[in-house]
């Protein structure tokens, strides 16, 4: 049978391989023709590089539509010659049949949860970096990669941060305040001019302590040039997590990808969330485990709809993927929307799509004859 699986294969890493190049073509000159104001003055290296940064992004939402055109299209030349027929006819079932296709999809969705992780997340700010470089070139350091008046709570250790500027690239901060609350309830704060991440923990400098009681006038514990604080857990990683996860909680940025890392980072500072934000935060954490497998979902898609035989149009094979791509799309934001608002529990509504379709595909898949 390892003949017939390197056949099978071959026969649909064909038409994967245009597919993805056709795709990438197509949306690269898109982009370019709505972006071509935008891009002048740039040199032809900076634009490279530019695409290149935004190839993991393409191919991350390319790649099912891909795989599912691949498919079909392999599927339907197979049975439109009676290969299926006869491959059936000598004792091969059609899920043994198509063991290479569900390898294929477990390869994308592994490939697909890989660049997701560790390509993916700021792709888009490092893209737009090298199309603005020109525009910040007269732009003053001190104001490059920063927020300002920014703060969170890390609620599992009682510590809450305010920070006036904060530079992400260099973990460095200007004007930092902790607040921790020590177990009887009585509050330590730190002031310092500035706080540097180094060795593994922040170290604050122009440090002051006050110890502020219920009714009491703060009073100040401890002043020294150079404070180190090991015992703070709260990483740049994990701040950085706080930032984008604000930033979207609270509407001021569009929906983007967020690694598994620094979703889990949030919440483990955020053990006791509110009923809206936890939704959010859960449905957008299911959605974002079960997008990968999406490729998995295609395969079981494409074997009704390609495998039975007959003599049929490739114009068919089109069609039938426009359509299942849209109402996979359309049932992603409906359950994405339901999840967010609390209308479904979060990891029904992250995961509706691929069980909707997943089930749809192996009901469909035993039917063909």
């Amino acid at each position: 049978m390892r003949l017939l699986d390197r056949y099978l294969l071959r026969e649909v890493l064909t038409p994967l391989f245009f597919c993805l190049i056709g795709f990438f073509i197509f949306l690269t000159g898109a982009d370019l023709f709505r972006e071509q104001s935008s891009l002048e003055g740039m040199s032809f290296g900076e634009v490279v590089a530019y695409y290149a940064i935004k190839t993991p992004v393409l191919l991350v939402n390319v790649m099912p539509i891909a795989l599912l055109l691949g498919l079909l299209y392999a599927l339907s030349h197979h049975a439109r010659h009676h290969e299926i027929t006869a491959i059936r006819a000598a004792g091969v079932s059609l899920w043994r049949l198509s063991l290479p296709y569900f390898f294929l999809g477990l390869t994308a969705s592994l490939v697909v949860f890989v660049l997701n992780e560790w390509w993916v997340p700021d792709s888009d700010a490092r893209a737009e970096d090298i199309k603005e470089r020109q525009k910040r070139i007269n732009q003053p350091e001190q104001w490059r990669g920063q927020v300002r008046d920014f703060g969170f709570s890390n609620d599992r250790e009682g510590r809450s941060w305010l920070i006036e500027v904060y530079d992400i690239s260099k973990a460095e901060m200007l004007n930092p305040q902790v607040i921790s609350t020590l177990p009887d309830g009585s509050q330590l704060w730190l002031k310092a001019g500035r706080a540097v991440y180094q060795e593994q923990h922040w170290v604050f400098y122009d440090a002051v302590e006050h110890l502020a009681r219920t009714n009491a006038s703060p009073i100040p514990t401890l002043r020294t040039n150079i404070l180190a604080r090991p015992q703070f857990t709260e990483t740049p990683d994990a701040i950085r997590s706080e930032i984008k996860i604000a930033s979207r909680l609270g509407g001021r940025a569009r929906e983007a990808d967020l690694p598994l890392t620094e979703v889990f980072d949030y919440l483990r500072f955020h053990p006791n969330l509110k009923p809206n934000e936890a939704a959010w935060i859960y449905t957008h954490l299911h959605g974002r485990l079960a997008m990968p497998w999406t490729c998995l979902v295609v395969v079981l898609i494409a074997l009704p709809f390609g495998a039975p035989s007959g003599r049929r149009n490739a114009f068919v094979g089109v069609a039938s993927s426009i359509f299942i791509v849209l109402a996979y799309l359309v049932l992603t934001r409906v359950g994405l929307a339901l999840g967010t608002g609390g209308y479904l529990p979060p990891w029904v509504a992250g995961w509706l799509p691929n069980i909707v379709f997943s089930s749809a595909g192996l009901w469909l898949t035993a039917r063909v004859r």
